[in-house]
C-alpha cells in the first residue's frame, strides 16, 4: 500500500487549503488514517485522525475548529480541509495510516505504519 499526499502550496494568513491523500496498491477503508506535520528541527506532530468508518475524528488542540479531516472509503481518499490558516501552520504535512484492521484511533506517530511523501504548506503573514 502506498499513500500520496497532494494539495499543499503557498497561501496568505486567513486563507484555506485542501490536502488530499490518495491510496494506491490496496484499500484502507478499514483502517484508521491521520495527518501529521513537521517543521525543520522539530518532531513530527499529530494534526488529526479519523476512524476507519469516518464517524470519529480527533484533532490537535492547535487546529481544532479550523481543520476538518474526512475520508471517502469508496474512492480510497482522505482529505484535510484547512481554514483560517496561520503562519504557525507552515510545515510539511504527511498522511498516514495504521495497518491494523478496525483499529483504534491514535495521535501517536509510532502507531502509524504507512506514510505518504509529504506536501509543503506555507502560510505567509
Amino acid at each position: 500500500v502506498q499513500l500520496q499526499a497532494s494539495g499543499g502550496g503557498l497561501v496568505q494568513a486567513g486563507g484555506s487549503l485542501r490536502l488530499s491523500c490518495a491510496v494506491f496498491g490496496g484499500t484502507l477503508s478499514r483502517n484508521v488514517m491521520g495527518w501529521f506535520r513537521q517543521t525543520p528541527g522539530k518532531e513530527r506532530e499529530f494534526v488529526a485522525s479519523i476512524s476507519w468508518s469516518g464517524r470519529t475524528t480527533d484533532y490537535a488542540r492547535s487546529v481544532k475548529g479550523r481543520f476538518t479531516i474526512s475520508k471517502e472509503n469508496d474512492k480510497n481518499i482522505m482529505m484535510l480541509q484547512m481554514n483560517s490558516l496561520e503562519p504557525e501552520d507552515t510545515a510539511v504535512y504527511y498522511c498516514a495510516a495504521r495497518a491494523t484492521i478496525y483499529g483504534s484511533s491514535s495521535n501517536r506517530r509510532s502507531d502509524y505504519d504507512y506514510w505518504g511523501q509529504g506536501t509543503q504548506v506555507t502560510v505567509s503573514s
